[in-house]
């Protein structure tokens, strides 16, 4: 008979991408690991993975049934979520990914508040800008800035989110104010090294332009990319939730060229082909709840 438990093991390993790092994941030997995927294996009549000494692949099965197998351990855990919200709580782990600037700045007053209402809830939040395979790596969801470029993921929208170019008063002093596109080719700029090299989109009519004005500093962190421009390094386009307190203490000027930079998105977004559970809808309503229309942070 297939069990349960042997289901969600075998998920596990072909997410981890090892028995290793599935036994970490669920808190169990590797032993344990081992065998339930063994006794998995024997009661399907067929092997799942690819054994090397290097890696495990999985088979021509394997990859069939984990389409499958990853349904059942969702409908689970999404059923047993739906049995405790019945009951007036919500109940289990979740793991989330968050940008370490939008974490640090917003997300804690919203998310205390939230665990606070479930206390059931046992969230894992883990700061982090870098691109995160949040399937492979375990992940119920990740919050992200920017477009959704990755199709295997299913996003939430939080809030719309504006990225305004910005430079010191001292910067503009010594360097003069640009008034256009052109004119950005000779200041030099605080980039985001976490985006590709056409992070500096901004909306035309017709095709967005991109703009590369020679590099003063290249960071993969926003908090610094703010340091950097008020120490008047050069001009930085940063969204308006990193910004907004210096803008209204003016030691951060907004620059106006006359083009609006490529609207982006705040969203949640959770692996394609497993349901949001009840879980994630209900820190998505209190997120936006929090966040509010317009966001709290572009309302002076």
């Amino acid at each position: 008979m297939v069990k349960l438990d042997g289901i969600s093991n075998f998920v596990a390993i072909a997410e981890a991408g090892s028995i290793s790092a599935a036994a970490r994941r669920l808190h169990l030997s590797k032993s344990v690991v081992s065998e339930r995927l063994a006794e998995l294996e024997q009661n399907l009549g067929a092997p799942l993975f690819h054994r090397t000494t290097r890696k495990l692949s999985l088979t021509e099965d394997g990859s069939a049934f984990l389409e499958r197998a990853n349904r059942i351990v969702w409908e689970v855990q999404d059923a047993v979520a739906e049995l405790a919200e019945r009951r007036g709580s919500l109940s289990g782990p979740m793991r989330l990914s968050a940008p370490v600037t939008f974490g640090r700045m917003h997300l804690g007053p919203a998310l205390y508040a939230f665990l606070a209402r479930h206390p059931d809830i046992s969230l894992t939040l883990e700061l982090d800008d870098r691109r995160i395979d949040a399937a492979a790596e375990g992940y119920d969801a990740v919050i992200r800035h920017g477009t959704v470029e990755d199709s295997r993921l299913v996003a939430l929208p939080l809030a719309p989110s504006r990225r305004l170019l910005v430079a010191s008063p001292d910067y503009l002093a010594r360097q003069g104010t640009p008034a256009s596109l052109a004119d950005l080719r000779q200041h030099r700029a605080i980039y985001y090294t976490n985006r590709n090299v056409a992070d500096w989109r901004f909306a035309e009519v017709g095709p967005e332009v991109f703009v590369r004005p020679p590099a003063a500093l290249r960071v993969n962190n926003g908090d610094m990319m703010r340091d950097a421009a008020l120490a008047g390094l050069g001009l930085a386009l940063l969204p308006s939730f990193i910004v907004g307190a210096e803008l209204r203490a003016g030691t951060l000027v907004r620059v106006d060229i006359g083009h609006e930079a490529a609207p982006e998105l705040i969203y949640v977004a959770h692996p394609e082909g497993r349901h949001a559970s009840h879980k994630l809808r209900a820190l998505v309503t209190a997120l936006r709840a929090h966040i509010g229309t317009p966001p709290y942070w572009d309302v002076a």
